[in-house]
């Protein structure tokens, strides 16, 4: 065991603090990371603050969009070695054996391990995540990145952008589809790079009419208004796909009348309330209702292969350590555009 300094919370209504606390030593197939930025997924918020079923367990070290080098390698790790950069995203360890571990779905395991807050089978305690100067994972849950993209920019890929490339690959977005993002936040903005870069039309849905100008840049190729009733009747019955990346209580049935027969609207935003959803707009064209959840191991690093070759990163704010409670709650505000993430040099 070695010495790891971090930061955590030690109760639901407690801020983040410095906090000390030991990894394991590297088995023969590990790798250990020196851990250079590491996001700040809204998630984060949730399960520091217990807000998901009472499930967090302190204290607790939050963190899964670690950027960082390798500094030690176990001696049957063949993938990595000493000074490559690499990445670790939600998850650090699987059954390995389930038909979706098999299929290289890790994310729907059973027996998913998370890389904090979950039950650390190597230690017995419980994971601690990315808010830290290092971390040991097992080489398969580790990803390679790449020295073409900004290092602290790649970092929210690690979640926002492997929750949003999953959906646009397994719903085979591609030329010619028109394609809707919901939302222009820390999952929504990287939605619509991607989303463009497949080379969809692409028509971003906002309340916010000051986010017009933004998500162009970002590569939207019209903004629609969602209050603007007209404005979306205009759209009835035109998407082949609509990514909603919304966390909050909306109508899930005014979007479900944009699309196509046989389209489909998947939803990777968490809304804390059930949704209420109308027979009719389903029934009457075959439409579909899905969900997603981030993506397996070998598909977080098609994806980030695919983001280095067309220079797709996240648009971040990057903060010092010692600034994260008020990044929690300028989070709560949208006070950011569009991922908060930390500069583990200041820690």
């Amino acid at each position: 065991m070695f010495a790891t300094k971090g930061y955590a919370t030690h109760a639901a209504d407690e801020p983040l603090k410095p906090f000390s606390f030991e990894r394991r030593d590297p088995t023969p197939r590990d790798v250990q990371i020196e851990i250079l930025f590491c996001g700040i997924c809204h998630s984060d918020l949730h399960i520091a603050r217990n807000e998901w079923g009472g499930g967090t367990i302190y204290p607790c070290v939050p963190g899964h969009e670690i950027v960082g080098r390798v500094v030690k390698v176990g001696r049957e790790v063949k993938k990595f070695k000493e000074g490559d950069l690499a990445g670790v995203g939600c998850m650090v360890d699987s059954c390995r054996t389930c038909p979706s571990c098999e299929e290289g779905l890790e994310q729907f395991c059973d027996g998913i391990v998370w890389t904090y807050n979950s039950e650390d089978r190597h230690t017995g305690g419980i994971t601690y995540g990315g808010y830290s100067t290092s971390i040991v994972v097992d080489h398969d849950f580790v990803v390679r990145i790449s020295d073409k993209l900004d290092l602290a920019a790649t970092a929210p890929l690690l979640c926002a952008g492997i929750t949003t490339y999953s959906p646009l690959r397994h719903w085979k977005v591609s030329k010619g589809q028109k394609v809707g993002v919901v939302g222009l936040g820390g999952l929504g903005h990287v939605a619509v790079k991607l989303a463009n870069a497949f080379g969809a039309e692409v028509v971003l849905f906002t309340t916010s009419p000051g986010k017009t100008a933004d998500a162009k840049r970002l590569g939207a190729h019209e903004v629609v208004l969602s209050r603007d009733e007209d404005a979306m009747k205009q759209h009835a019955s035109s998407f082949d796909f609509i990514l909603d990346t919304v966390g909050a209580k909306h109508d899930l049935n005014a979007y479900l009348e944009l699309l196509k027969r046989d389209g489909t609207l998947t939803l990777v935003g968490l809304a804390p309330e059930p949704a209420l959803v109308a027979a009719f707009p389903l029934v009457l064209r075959r439409r579909s209702l899905a969900g997603s959840l981030i993506g397996g191991i070998a598909e977080t690093q098609e994806m980030l292969d695919f983001c280095a070759e067309r220079g797709i990163a996240a648009d971040i704010e990057l903060i010092a350590i010692d600034k994260i409670n008020e990044a929690y709650e300028r989070m709560l505000k949208s006070d950011v555009k569009y991922r908060f993430v930390i500069d583990m040099k200041t820690l």
